[in-house]
């Protein structure tokens, strides 16, 4: 399956760290509400019956919204739930074990940090790559940070759609400007705010500003 870079733009990347009194689920069609235009599920510490349960519940809810979704790692649970891709790093599945299991139809993503990781993912058959950390962050202590530059040669050298990760929040979005980048993907500029609606309709707008630039 191809990707659609428009998907790219507001990537909602889930963490319960911030649930508080709200649900994933509701804090998930929160964020779909104000326009978010991806979700994928990132889930480390469930157990495999949980994450299922929960899987099914957030696919149908991107269903509703018509956004694609996108579970994070975990192979069995993404082609279980019926999602519409999977995520991987460059220290899980490789793309194309990961496309011998789930066939063609499924979007798959790997996570990249320079061109020749890029390549190699492309050629094994991402149809996305998420690229960073971009700035520093505090969901991935040990993620390197990716110069401007670097996203730049990355999103030059691919025919497929590029997303930014990584420290992302309203104050520094403009600072990806002319990286080339389809988008932004975002984890706690989203789901660690008290009202994820309004604050999504903001980050689209700054996220469209900044590849329109």
């Amino acid at each position: 399956m191809k990707c659609d870079k428009k998907a790219m733009l507001l990537y909602a990347v889930t963490d319960r760290m911030w649930l508080g009194e709200k649900t994933l689920a509701e804090q998930v069609e929160s964020a779909l509400k104000g326009g978010v235009t991806c979700v994928q599920l990132r889930e480390k510490n469930l157990d495999d019956t949980s994450f299922l349960a929960e899987a099914l519940e957030i696919k149908k809810l991107c269903g509703k919204y018509n956004v694609p979704f996108i579970v994070n790692d975990n192979v069995d649970i993404a082609r279980k739930c019926g999602a519409d891709g999977v995520h991987v790093g460059q220290s899980d599945m490789e793309a194309g074990n990961v496309r011998s299991i789930l066939g063609d139809d499924m979007i798959i993503g790997v996570s990249v940090h320079n061109v020749e990781e890029a390549f190699a993912a492309v050629s094994r058959g991402a149809d996305y790559l998420g690229v960073g950390a971009v700035f520093s962050t505090s969901t991935k202590l040990d993620a390197g940070s990716v110069s401007k530059e670097t996203v730049r040669a990355i999103c030059d050298a691919v025919s497929v759609p590029v997303v930014a990760i990584g420290g992302i929040s309203k104050e520094n979005i403009a600072e990806l400007s002319g990286s080339g980048v389809d988008g932004v993907a975002l984890v706690s500029a989203i789901f660690s705010v008290e009202d994820i609606e309004k604050e999504c309709v903001e980050l689209k707008r700054l996220s469209e500003s900044m590849i329109n630039a």
